[in-house]
């Protein structure tokens, strides 16, 4: 692997996609991120799902051993300039969440499990960085090993996204799998594919772009292919295709395959990705798609960027949410000034990335509102967990669902999590801040102490409390609640 050095404006990304682990490193550069390093391991785990939908132990050892690998290149980076996501695999895999932790170890960073929709916008992120401006929609595919994405967008912004359970390395599972190419493998995957398809072709249809993209691995070495074949004078077309998938049943065989360009870990792939391709190209009316560079990495590379000194994606999404759930953003950002208040003072050493995760909270902690007002945490946490919340991992929703269904109420509904310090006191300074802003208008705040270690105590003026009674009471309910749950809270 190539040695170049990291420095402060390094940033990296790891893709573990269902075909394959990549690894690239880019250079910041004022607005723009060039790339230093990449790496790309066939892994084809996506195959390696067994029947009871769990991740095999030789797909699990691979994993483990490309990431091992990638983790020595990016020792020393800061957390905060690298982002590893994973994909399709990891979505459906029943043994994911047990797996992860072991791949954290091995590559030295956190995970990020993402949704379809977040592939998709991040996707969309790369591709708009490598395309010219333009203020006219486009339509952009990627076909994945476990996933094929379709996005429409203007500029560099994503206008429609959707996510579709069909990938090349599911796709030669199931009608590829011994290397035979036949017209009945490659009808019966056309028909698979043009199914799912079918269902977004109203929406993603040839009115509403003007041009069409495709921007995975499998677009470029179908796009290199069909040229240096003389199948297709440039792009990918309809006919380029038929003419592939002709010329491929000839052949009978994968191995027997004698195509320009072909790269030999592309070969076992590429009849499944000709059939999506062309499911989509027909479904959606497609007469040129052109490949592209960028997608996913570059995507995920500029986001980070944007984290650091431009706009924050998560921090978007929680100004959408303020505006579509009609939350009182005055009282939310007070309750979020308190707590992140009191949780930097709690502890000795704050996460600044945990104090942002539960200033986001509390400024969602009353999404619920919108579906009831009584067990408005309840569906708050709900709707955090569950909805589209574009730049925010899995992992963030769930800290953030947990943090909001914590609010207020009983402790038992996330027993579970209190076993964790960090958590336990975000929860205890979101709950606190909630306590003393009951009455939901500007209060005159009185000096409050609160600290973690040694023990946990509360500290607040006795003359404040005893003018205002009702605080007193509600905080002696919520010091019950502490002791109920096995983690007092004394009174200092």
């Amino acid at each position: 692997m190539p040695r170049t050095p990291l420095t402060a404006a390094t940033l990296a990304v790891v893709d573990m996609g269902s075909n394959s682990f990549r690894l690239e490193i880019g250079r910041v550069e004022g607005d723009q991120i060039y790339r230093l390093d990449t790496w790309r391991e066939t892994l084809r785990i996506g195959a390696g799902i067994d029947d009871r939908g769990r991740l095999t132990a030789e797909a699990r050892r691979a994993a483990i051993a490309c990431l091992a690998r990638f983790g020595e290149r990016i020792r020393g980076l800061h957390p905060s300039a690298v982002r590893a996501v994973a994909t399709n695999t990891f979505r459906l895999a029943t043994n994911a969440a047990a797996f992860l932790p072991r791949a954290e170890h091995a590559l030295g960073f956190p995970i990020d499990v993402i949704t379809g929709h977040e592939e998709a916008r991040l996707i969309y992120n790369g591709v708009a960085h490598v395309l010219p401006a333009t203020t006219e929609p486009r339509l952009v595919v990627d076909i994945g090993g476990g996933s094929t994405e379709f996005i429409i967008g203007r500029g560099h912004t994503p206008l429609k996204l959707d996510s579709l359970k069909i990938g090349c390395v599911g796709l030669t599972k199931r009608f590829f799998a011994t290397g035979r190419l036949t017209a009945t493998a490659f009808a019966e995957a056309d028909t698979v594919a043009r199914a799912e398809i079918e269902v977004i072709a109203t929406e993603f249809g040839r009115g509403h772009w003007s041009a069409a993209y495709a921007s995975s691995g499998t677009a470029l070495a179908l796009a290199e292919i069909l040229e240096q074949n003389g199948l297709s004078a440039a792009g990918i077309t309809p006919d380029g295709l038929a003419r592939l998938r002709k010329r491929m049943i000839g052949c009978g065989h994968i191995e027997r395959l004698a195509l320009a360009a072909l790269k030999p870990e592309r070969a076992p792939v590429l009849a499944a990705g000709l059939a999506i391709m062309a499911a989509a190209v027909g479904e959606l009316g497609v007469e040129r798609i052109n490949p592209v560079g960028g997608a996913l990495r570059l995507g995920v590379l500029y986001d980070l960027l944007g984290r650091t000194v431009h706009r924050d994606e998560r921090a978007a999404t929680v100004e959408q949410f303020l505006v579509r759930y009609r939350i009182d953003r005055e009282h939310a950002e007070r309750v979020a000034s308190m707590a992140v208040a009191l949780y930097r003072s709690a502890v000795r050493t704050p996460d600044p990335a945990a104090a942002q995760r539960l200033e986001w909270a509390a400024l969602l902690h009353e999404t619920g509102f919108s579906v009831s007002h009584t067990g408005y945490h309840k569906h708050g946490a709900y709707i955090v967990q569950n909805a589209d919340m574009p730049g925010f991992s899995s992992r963030e929703q769930r800290d953030l669902a947990l943090l909001v269904l914590g609010c207020r109420g009983g402790l038992a509904k996330v027993a579970p999590a209190l076993s964790d310090p960090e958590f336990r006191a975000r929860l205890i300074a979101l709950r606190l801040a909630v306590v003393f802003h009951h009455a939901r208008r500007p209060i005159d705040a009185p000096r409050i102490v609160l600290k973690m270690s040694p023990g946990r105590a509360l500290g607040v003026p006795a003359r404040w409390l005893k003018s205002h009674p009702l605080t007193l009471h509600l905080l002696a309910k919520e010091r019950a609640e502490w002791a109920a749950a096995g983690q007092p809270l004394r009174a200092r």
